[in-house]
């Protein structure tokens, strides 16, 4: 299973790098990014859910850590633990810009915008780095166990 996720994650890390933007081209933001100032609060609420457990590379990346978890060996209680700092390690991502704006208020606007364009730009070099280094892992870990 880890190699086989491993071999998805290294497509998904290609894809992500021959479609990222290069030079001075301008990165195509997805049609809710273009509309992300406009959501309400419980909008906002349903696109985190939906984006975070529907999104397949998030659902490949989950079940990879939960594979990887439940391969320790370790008690159920230590296995809920790990996978509790998982996901609090995954919140940093997008914890960050919430605790900017809750602590800064108005002032938070130009760091946010300088935020957001530099992500929208190199979201794709992020996502295929991230991508290649879990995918190389799970096919060690996976190769390994052969």
């Amino acid at each position: 299973m880890k190699l086989i996720l491993g071999l998805l994650l290294l497509a998904v890390a290609v894809r992500m790098w021959l479609k990222r933007p290069r030079g001075d081209a301008v990165a195509e933001l997805p049609s809710w990014m273009k509309t992300i100032d406009t959501f309400t609060t419980p909008r906002a609420l349903a696109m985190g859910v939906a984006l975070s457990a529907v999104n397949p590379k998030n659902l490949v990346l989950v079940v990879a850590a939960a594979a990887a978890i439940a391969q320790t060996g370790i008690p159920g209680g230590d296995q809920a633990v790990a996978l509790a700092v998982f996901v609090v390690i995954g919140t940093v991502g997008p914890g960050l810009p919430v605790a900017i704006y809750s602590g800064m208020g108005e002032r938070s606007a130009q760091i946010l915008a300088g935020l957001r364009k530099w992500m929208g730009r190199n979201n794709g070099a992020i996502m295929a780095v991230i991508a290649l280094v879990i995918g190389a892992k799970l096919i060690g870990d996976g190769i390994a166990s052969l």
